[in-house]
């Protein structure tokens, strides 16, 4: 059996497969801050036996938390001579312009902890001032007196000569064995100093937790019987073995909600869709991302804590291209000072959670007015269901301000978060030159089959899939995932005067340090596969446009191809292109593979009874643009492959519900996922 779980902010998922292809779906509330409780908190409560699971792979909160909660170790950073302030200096971009009392983000490790060391590296590699072993040692015994419990090294151009950096840090650990070290060639050998020395700070500052709560589910793994093949899914889309995940514990950042999104593109192309807007709504945050033409986007432009009147902070790691919110089933409902219904960023999360969960929630979420809108049934919550105190809670928060009935509260509630969750789809497609309509929208996590239709309605996207186990879906999705390495060198040059040997010799030490690492990670030779990627841009421009590149090694005319594949991206991207400007590469980009067994899924029988099979009662729901409609209600575990129907209805499973809007039908494929889509008299109107 291969299992899967995922940390969430309200809950703990597990998916599990056997080589039959049974599926096991289980959910336990989250538990902060132990999380590895939660785990095994699920596994248990799905009855599993432990010792049949061969392939356990995990997602989880940990190092996010530990970020915005600032909750990570002591930490400081040794540096370049004169590049001590780098952290502070940061970029001039700043997002909120105009704004006069502007605050640059506060750095995670504060001046007092920052050396500086002599040694300098030129751009191209050469050394120009050999490293000073004597300032390391009076590093190393100040932040020792200043009891750091890890300590970033990045010096300026390091990822053109990692020499120093290794150095560095091997006589760090020489001088401080216990210490947790944390070389930024480690991590990326991409250029830009400022995004460089964060990742190294950040990744030195969650290292201490990530490798405590990671020694942690070990242990208890291990106790339970759990096979020795253990992964991490990491924020590229692929897993890392446990043993490196506490090396560079960054690259697990975003580890949940890519697993969803790699998820998504797999089922695509199982059913025959290659272009994917995949939307994944939570306790906390609503997430979507673009799939385009089978393949997942990632970016190292990313950052946490960004946005509108914020710079954030970089970390530049491969991450998929995701548009998070605040916005999820535990977001709060409540009134600003100019008197509008705001709903999230804040989360009931876990505990307390929605008023409806009972566990001393007072303020309404959006669970809370689902239920009162009739999206949701109290019969289909794991506890009892006080209605009373969600319709108070709901009335006294908003329908006493804007002199509404519970109802229209509830309403009111629901409009806000999905014109919240309709911007982040904005944002991923329209904003980025994409049509809607040309792609497909796979709705999970809790709240995505909820609200999954209405948004795809407002989209005009014609069709929206629920797959099987949605709410649990970014679990099922990291059974479906392989060990993954990204490997980057910035090296600028013009492509036409480029030595073909040059560059092949670049990919071919990227080739062997990849298969060093599937070595130690008990990857064969068959299961290696590589794909390559170039940064590229017109000479004269800063940003580059990334670019799929024929495989290694070249041959002269491939750069021709090349060069007509950046020109056609560049022009998707942004609408021109410069034939006759020259073009240069910045950085190379191979992506190692490490291919995994895939687990069997087998199809459900198909659906005998007609439409009154499975049909469990009606109630009034309200939806957008229709009001209040008397629904019926149906069961998905009594609805077999080919069964359909016509909106509005409901179809209910455990832990979520899809609401299929009047002017869309639904049908189940053979998979048992559920495909809705827009009927004709809709679309045209």
């Amino acid at each position: 059996m291969r299992a899967a779980t995922d940390i969430g902010g309200t809950f703990t998922d597990l998916v599990a497969i056997d080589d039959q292809g049974n599926l096991v779906l289980e959910k336990a509330h989250t538990t902060p801050p132990d999380f590895e409780r939660g785990v095994l908190d699920v596994m248990e409560k799905s009855g599993i036996d432990y010792r049949s699971i061969t392939e356990f792979f995990h997602g989880t909160t940990t190092i996010i938390n530990a970020l915005t909660e600032r909750k990570g170790a002591k930490t400081g950073l040794i540096t370049t001579k004169g590049f001590r302030d780098i952290l502070e200096l940061a970029r001039g971009n700043r997002p909120d312009l105009f704004n006069l009392v502007f605050e640059k983000p506060k750095p995670f490790i504060p001046r007092y902890l920052r050396r500086e060391v002599e040694e300098r590296v030129a751009y191209n590699g050469e050394v120009i001032t050999p490293l000073n072993r004597d300032d390391i040692r009076t590093a190393v015994d100040y932040l020792k007196k200043e009891g750091v419990e890890a300590i970033a090294v990045c010096f300026i151009n390091s990822y053109a000569n990692e020499a120093h950096e290794r150095e560095t840090a091997a006589f760090v650990k020489e001088l401080w064995p216990e210490v947790y070290v944390s070389p930024s060639v480690d991590i990326t050998r991409e250029w830009r100093e400022y995004e460089r020395t964060s990742t190294a700070a950040l990744n030195a500052y969650v290292m201490p937790a990530a490798s405590s709560y990671i020694d942690r589910l070990d242990e208890k793994l291990s106790g339970a019987g759990v096979g020795e093949k253990r992964y991490i899914m990491q924020s590229n889309g692929g897993t890392t073995t446990f043993a490196q995940s506490r090396i560079t514990p960054i690259n697990v950042v975003e580890s949940g909600p890519v697993a969803g999104v790699y998820g998504a593109s797999i089922l695509g192309k199982m059913i025959g869709e290659k272009n994917i807007i995949a939307l994944d709504v939570g306790g906390t945050t609503a997430k979507c991302s673009l799939i385009d033409d089978g393949e997942v986007k990632v970016t190292t432009s990313y950052y946490i804590e960004k946005d509108d009147r914020n710079a954030g902070y970089p970390i530049m790691i491969p991450v998929v291209d995701i548009v998070e919110i605040g916005n999820g089933g535990g977001s709060i409902a409540w009134i600003n000072e100019a008197g509008s219904l705001r709903v999230g960023p804040k989360s009931a999360g876990a505990l307390p959670g929605p008023v409806a969960y009972g566990k001393g929630g007072t303020e309404p979420t959006t669970t809370d007015a689902n239920l009162i809108a009739g999206r949701l049934s109290a019969k289909n919550f794991d506890m009892e269901v006080d209605l009373d105190s969600v319709r108070e809670a709901v009335g006294n928060t908003v329908g006493t301000v804007f002199g509404q009935s519970v109802e229209e509260a509830a309403e009111s509630i629901l409009r806000v978060a999905d014109s919240n969750m309709l911007n982040a789809l904005k944002l991923i497609s329209v904003r980025r030159g994409y049509d809607p309509r040309d792609f497909a929208l796979v709705a999970f996590g809790g709240g995505g089959p909820i609200h999954g239709p209405s948004l795809a309605r407002e989209m005009n996207i014609g069709k929206v899939i629920v797959p099987v186990a949605a709410s649990v879906f970014s679990a099922w999705g990291m059974l479906m995932t392989d060990i993954r390495h990204d490997f980057i060198r910035t090296r600028i040059m013009a492509l036409n005067s480029a030595p073909v040997e040059e560059l092949n010799g670049l990919w071919a030490s990227m080739e062997k340090e990849a298969k060093e690492l599937f070595d130690a990670e008990g990857v064969s030779e068959e299961q290696a596969a590589f794909s390559y990627i170039v940064d590229m841009r017109y000479v004269g421009q800063e940003h580059t446009v990334q670019v799929y590149a024929p495989a290694a090694p070249w041959k002269e005319e491939d750069k021709k191809t090349l060069v007509e594949r950046f020109h056609a991206a560049h022009e998707h991207r942004y609408t021109f292109r410069l034939d006759d400007t020259p073009t240069e590469i910045v950085n190379l980009h191979l992506i190692a593979c490490g291919r995994l067994h895939k687990p069997f899924l087998r199809e459900i029988p198909s659906h005998e009874g007609g439409t009154e099979k499975g049909l469990k009662e009606y109630r009034k729901v309200f939806f957008e643009q229709d009001g209040w409609v008397e629904t019926p209600i149906y069961d998905r575990e009594k609805l077999g492959a080919g069964f359909s129907g016509q909106g509005p209805m409901i179809v209910e499973e455990p832990t979520t519900a899809t609401v299929v809007c009047p002017g869309q039908s639904l049908c189940v494929d053979k998979y048992g996922n559920l495909i809705i889509e827009t009927m004709e008299k809709e679309a045209e109107q």
